[in-house]
């Protein structure tokens, strides 16, 4: 049930029949014409905006349209008043008995909210993708949380869902990783291990250097690196994955599929996605111009196999081979999402760190090349995450060497409190993460707001039990919401009904941080009854020797109960049955 669109389709079909009547003419397109809340609630509960955007190809006055509207609106039992304000606005106001159905709805079905947006339509999201060279850190923290929670609500708005992460394994940033075990490895051999610039310096090789001794003891120690380099990679970047699995399995975060760089080389997958731009006439030899900043002296012009990536809206053309016929990075990044489109999706993802920025026009061009523009690809920029504690910056790891880990953060904070917080801000608004505020036990954080409410209505259910009061979910559904029909508890159901069209707005925009501010709201809307009952009795929801009105308003929270669960299992947080 979605009550905004079940609205929609009334304003439209009360079109139809003013064109039927001859009052409008025919030919109109109805698909501009929206049903949503007022900006101002004291103007009614919904609005539409149909006399407006059919002034103009009707060729008439948009208050005489808004005007013969209104009448055919009143004739539904559902609409009371229906008002034409300014140049021809209307507002509707709703019988009481459509917001007791979106409380009984709410109980009784599950999947509330729950939309079929998506419906047919295979989407990829990739996310974190983090260079198999260490532990995630905090910036890894708000990608892996973001892509989570916005696959979720891709699924939960119907769409088909993949969750992808790419392993960054076929750079030199893996060498890299191997020589810095190998310096742990002649730790574990009773040597003072060299941690010279650019290796990584964190104590968590350790255990991986002594997994190579206890595999190879120290037949490696002498030998040159072209030997033992690929055999320390392996290991190395394999120990590397298993703690990167960890680090979002206690994010509450598991993918569905794990692509390898390194996969791709030797297989022909780079070239036969290379040849597919080049049968297409996109790819060819040339020699790119000075990259901005770059004086021609300091600049030696070198012809390379470049991708026609301007062609479809980048700044200039790509490199995809070098001068020494090596790849580019850009050539195996083409030819994984050259497989991505070749898995039959509608829709890809991907889920990129701030400094990736750059890397935004070159990687949409390649993919609308490789789908001929059937496959659009949506890049989600992450910006950083400052941390906190005591009022001061919160240090780097001892154990990651160089940064905070996302390990940190989830045992300083919790899983929940994490994600939750995490997805406060927009995807590309700098975030402050403060160990004491979101810890904190105030209405000026939001994830303890939420979590209280839902807490809250676990304890009111808990005595009514107590009490004798029947409130299972036949009961509560059988109640007379009537007895729950003050202005205070309809403002509640409102926000309730607000749900399903929420859900989709949100994955129409890809924001699941709507969902967050959406369940701060409804809390919010909880809270206020709850204090109103301190003053006003009978807005309270246990009503002593009144079985029949305690149902009516124990069915009306746990609705509100409902929709936090939904809400929160997007978000990935599991609702607080008691606050500790």
């Amino acid at each position: 049930m979605n009550l905004f669109s079940d609205i929609r389709a009334l304003v439209v079909d009360c079109l139809d029949a003013l064109v039927a009547e001859g009052a409008l003419p025919e030919g109109l397109d109805f698909q501009n014409v929206a049903v949503e809340p007022p900006r101002d609630p004291l103007h009614g509960d919904m609005a539409t905006n149909a006399a407006m955007v059919l002034a103009k190809p009707a060729k008439m006055n948009p208050r005489q349209i808004a005007e013969a509207l209104a009448a055919k609106l009143l004739a539904d039992p559902r609409i009371t008043i229906a008002e034409v304000a300014g140049p021809g606005f209307l507002n509707m106001r709703l019988d009481g008995s459509v917001w007791q159905g979106v409380v009984k709805t709410a109980l009784a079905d599950s999947g509330y909210g729950q939309s079929e947006l998506g419906k047919g339509k295979k989407v990829n999201v990739e996310y974190v993708s983090a260079n198999p060279t260490g532990p995630m850190h905090v910036g890894h923290t708000r990608g892996a949380v973001f892509g989570d929670a916005l696959a979720s609500l891709l699924a939960y708005a119907g769409y088909d869902v993949t969750r992808e992460y790419y392993i960054n394994d076929g750079g030199a940033q893996v060498d890299v990783l191997a020589r810095s075990a190998f310096e742990r490895y002649r730790e574990a051999n009773g040597l003072e291990p060299e941690i010279a610039e650019g290796l990584y310096p964190g104590d968590y090789l350790i255990p991986v250097g002594e997994a190579v001794k206890e595999k190879f003891g120290d037949s490696l120690l002498d030998k040159p690196e072209a030997e033992w380099l690929p055999e320390i990679r392996e290991i190395a970047t394999e120990a590397m994955m298993d703690m990167i699995r960890g680090d979002l399995a206690s994010l509450g975060v598991k993918m569905d599929v794990f692509s390898s760089e390194k996969a791709l080389y030797g297989t022909g997958k780079i070239e036969s996605a290379i040849e597919k731009l080049r049968g297409d006439g996109l790819i060819y030899e040339g020699v790119l111009e000075p990259p901005k900043g770059k004086v021609p002296e300091d600049w030696e012009p070198r012809e390379q196999t470049l991708f026609k990536s301007s062609e479809f809206g980048d700044d200039v053309d790509r490199p995809v081979k070098k001068s020494d016929g090596s790849w580019t990075y850009f050539a195996p990044d083409i030819a994984y999402h050259y497989d991505k489109c070749e898995r039959g999706f509608d829709m890809l993802i991907d889920i990129f760190g701030a400094d990736h920025g750059g890397y935004v026009k070159r990687m949409k061009a390649a993919v609308s090349a490789l789908s001929n523009n059937r496959v659009p690809l949506d890049i989600k920029l992450i910006q950083l995450v400052k941390l906190f504690k005591n009022g001061e910056p919160f240090k780097m790891s001892k154990r990651a060497g160089t940064f905070v880990t996302l390990r940190d953060v989830v045992e300083q904070a919790g899983a929940d409190v994490t994600r939750f917080h995490m997805l406060t801000r927009k995807n590309d608004a700098p975030l402050d993460f403060d160990f004491d505020k979101v810890l904190e036990q105030s209405k000026d954080n939001p994830v303890f707001y939420v979590q209280y409410a839902n807490a809250r209505i676990n304890s009111v259910v808990g005595k009514a039990k107590d009490a004798g009061i029947d409130v299972s979910d036949a009961a509560l559904q059988a109640a007379d919401l009537n007895l729950a029909s003050s202005e205070a508890e309809t403002a509640v159901a409102k926000k309730l009904a607000e749900w399903p069209r929420l859900v989709e707005i949100a994955a129409k925009g890809q924001e699941p941080h709507r969902i967050a501010f959406y369940l701060y709201e409804l809390a919010s809307e909880f809270h206020g009854l709850w204090n109103k009952g301190n003053d006003d009795t009978s807005l309270r929801f246990l009503q002593d020797d009144n079985i029949a009105a305690s149902q009516a308003k124990i069915a009306l929270i746990r609705a509100v109960e409902v929709v936090i669960a939904s809400g929160l299992g997007i978000l990935g947080v599991v609702p607080a049955k008691e606050m500790r």
